[in-house]
């Protein structure tokens, strides 16, 4: 079975997180109550998402102790510049009622911005011990290996799933030791009705979307954050990490890349991808 806990360069991550992505409000703040209170130990929020303040009420209300759980949010591009960074940092640890983050992302690249500029300003961060570990989000393998060498990106956030092959970015992450974090881990709902993974799933008396995690979860630093909207599929979620795949299994999932199915592709923002 995979392993539960992610080691990134000595450092200890859930593998498997909340995601928390077009989750607000009420909705927001009993979502990752209850994810916590079932067992996550990872949340993965963004500015974007508007629901920070909610995400940390959460968190509180759990009665899980602060230290136990990988915090992950994420600036807007709007906010790529040194001096702009800072200000959203300080305002989201605000929000969400922290002192510290685990991680901080830039959501997607920011062409306007030296890229040199915004990591620089995110190390300094860390450096302060603000947030514990920065990172991106969106980047292609080339885009990757620019900010890995101007900074210690922890992880990629991309979206990743049997659907898309990513290749070139999971290579990119594994020669700087960078975790590659899979959004959308079921192809927007796409996943669970494939023929292929209800086959494997029959066999392990198992669901489509449980089968679509551990193909994930399996691989090397890789972790997924999927989004779940109700206490029932959070813990079917979560129990993906007990569900151990064969060789054969996983190489027939994998298989189904080749149809090369992206959901999260926004003009405007999209950078080129591999």
């Amino acid at each position: 079975m995979p392993s539960p806990i992610l080691d990134v360069r000595g450092v200890s991550v859930p593998r498997l997180g909340f995601g928390t992505w077009q989750v607000t409000g009420r909705a927001a703040r009993e979502g990752v109550r209850d994810a916590l209170q079932l067992g996550y130990r990872h949340i993965d929020t963004a500015k974007m998402y508007a629901n920070e303040v909610q995400v940390g009420e959460g968190l509180r209300e759990s009665g899980v102790p602060r230290e136990e759980v990988w915090l992950t949010t994420k600036v807007w591009i709007d906010a790529a510049r040194a001096s702009d960074l800072r200000r959203s940092a300080e305002q989201q640890l605000t929000d969400l009622g922290v002192d510290r983050l685990d991680l901080l992302l830039l959501h997607w690249p920011a062409p306007g911005v030296p890229l040199a500029e915004t990591l620089g300003a995110l190390a300094g961060l860390r450096e302060e011990g603000l947030i514990r570990e920065l990172g991106v989000s969106n980047f292609p393998s080339a885009l990757l290996r620019e900010a890995a060498a101007l900074a210690p990106v922890f992880t990629n956030q991309v979206e990743y799933h049997a659907y898309l092959a990513q290749d070139a970015v999971l290579a990119a992450c594994h020669e700087s030791s960078v975790m590659l974090t899979a959004y959308s881990p079921f192809a927007r709902g796409r996943l669970l009705d494939d023929p292929v993974l209800g086959d494997v799933a029959a066999a392990h008396d198992a669901t489509p979307g449980q089968v679509a995690l551990a193909w994930l979860l399996a691989q090397e630093l890789v972790a997924a954050i999927p989004k779940a909207s109700s206490n029932e599929r959070r813990a079917e979620n979560l129990a993906a990490l007990e569900l151990e795949l064969s060789p054969e299994e996983h190489d027939r999932i994998g298989a189904l890349r080749s149809r090369g199915i992206r959901t999260a592709d926004p003009s405007g923002l999209a950078p080129t991808w591999d």
